[in-house]
């Protein structure tokens, strides 16, 4: 299953590399596609206390190279 990365809704690290291979190359579409970063309660289930969207870009930066640019508004 891999490391989780939104504890929220239980999205592993494996499924957003998965999703990010398969071309969801923003925050947005990583939402779309697994809905990590959607729900309302990191401070309260991440044990990092903190929202995953940063966690979310690094890993998309890894796989892609790249640098999105897009934050979230989950947990605001």
């Amino acid at each position: 299953m891999g490391k989780m990365i939104c504890y929220c809704i239980g999205v592993s690290e494996d499924r957003i590399i998965d999703a990010v291979r398969g071309g969801a190359h923003t925050l947005k579409a990583i939402q779309e596609a697994t809905g990590a970063c959607t729900g309302n309660q990191c401070k309260e289930l991440n044990p990092s206390g903190h929202c995953c969207s940063e966690d979310i870009i690094e890993l998309i930066k890894r796989v892609t190279g790249g640098s999105p640019s897009s934050k979230c508004s989950c947990c605001s």
